[in-house]
């Protein structure tokens, strides 16, 4: 069997989707990852075959409509979704040529798309062949976006005789049942995996020695959408705790952090790997991050960017080991009392270690090849 995945724009994406990928490819069967040419350091890191379909950047598919125009700032709830969706859908646009090029060569039988990966959708419409959706984390209400998708795409869909994007033949999910929303379609569920790439492991990353550690990340983004001044507001803030500072970040970001911030961890490093040696994780709102946090069983304060999620955080919040700060509540003094909470409170732990245990319980990637031997068999 041969079986193509669609990744996005960022590194997040590639991370949901080489977990299955390898397990496919353990399975006997052949697998190519396609990326954007922004991401290939990323790919090149997961030892999967892959290639890049477009050079279109994650800034300027955010930033410009197909004419180049400018974008404007989402605000409300509803431009929120509108946004997603458009953006989502005008890398589908142009990834579209890339992926029929290469399916031209090697044609899959099945194709595998994650939560918005729309360029999928279009893909199995124009080789006939089933489409998968395989969700990157626990958060996202794809139909709340799709429908902006289906507008931003209208040309390619008119040339395909359609009038909205293919739905997918299957729903691999792995969100955790307690956070799955009541009106949430049927799915395959499957546990959460990391995916993400590594690197030569420093003895401090494996245990905190015993004192308090609080990590604090922006996700795989800083430095490609101009958060920065986030992480290094929050590590500032995170510095005044008796605690450890530990901030994964690039390089380029990490130096500037050591010279404010003497005594912090700081650099590239793994994750999966020191999210369990963590007392809190403060983050962004990114899905893959807080996923990680909750596979290792840790309390994670969530500060997002939008109110796009809103309800996926409160879902997470009312299973009680996080805490969300929404953007009109991000005072210090209110991020610095949910931290504190979270560091001293065992109630908090003991919740977080109780989902951890529940995505444990769940089925591991190798239980996706059966299935999807199936779908591709027809």
């Amino acid at each position: 069997m041969k079986v193509l995945f669609v990744a996005g724009a960022s590194a997040a994406t590639l991370f949901a989707a080489a977990p299955p990928a390898h397990a496919l490819r353990a399975g006997g069967h052949e697998v190519v990852i396609t990326a954007t040419e922004e991401m290939v350091p990323v790919a090149d890191r997961l030892g999967i075959p892959f290639t890049a379909v477009t050079d279109r950047s994650i800034g300027s598919l955010l930033g410009t409509d197909r004419a180049g125009n400018p974008v404007p700032r989402p605000r409300t709830l509803e431009e929120q979704r509108q946004f997603a969706g458009s953006w989502f859908a005008r890398l589908a646009a142009a990834s579209l040529e890339g992926l029929l090029e290469l399916t031209g060569h090697w044609r899959p039988d099945l194709v595998v798309g994650g939560t918005s990966s729309y360029a999928a959708g279009l893909l199995s419409a124009h080789l006939g062949i089933p489409h998968v959706r395989l969700t990157w984390d626990a958060l996202r209400n794809v139909e709340a976006v799709d429908e902006y998708a289906d507008a931003e795409l209208a040309p390619e869909l008119v040339a395909l005789g359609l009038d909205e994007l293919p739905r997918p033949d299957l729903l691999i999910d792995v969100c955790p049942p307690s956070l799955r929303a009541p009106n949430a379609p049927p799915a395959l569920p499957v546990r959460w995996t990391p995916g993400n790439t590594q690197q030569r492991l420093e003895p401090w990353m494996l245990s905190n020695g015993g004192r308090r550690r609080v990590c604090v990340t922006g996700g795989s983004r800083v430095g490609v959408t101009g958060s920065q001044e986030f992480l290094r507001g929050l590590a500032e803030q995170a510095a005044a705790l008796d605690a450890e500072i530990i901030v994964p970040a690039p390089e380029d970001v990490a130096d500037g952090l050591r010279t404010a911030l003497p005594g912090i961890r700081t650099g590239w490093m793994p994750l999966d790997v020191v999210a369990p040696t963590c007392d809190v994780l403060v983050h962004h709102g990114g899905g893959v991050t807080a996923m990680t946090a909750a596979a290792a069983g840790t309390p994670q304060l969530v500060l997002p960017k939008f109110e796009l999620f809103a309800d996926s955080w409160a879902r997470l919040d009312e299973h009680g080991g996080s805490i969300t700060l929404m953007p009109g509540e991000q005072t210090e003094e209110n991020i610095a009392k949910a931290t504190l909470e979270l560091l001293t409170q065992p109630l908090r732990r003991d919740r977080a270690e109780a989902l951890a245990e529940e995505i444990a319980a769940l089925p591991g990637p190798a239980a996706l090849v059966g299935p999807l031997e199936e779908l591709a068999a027809g």
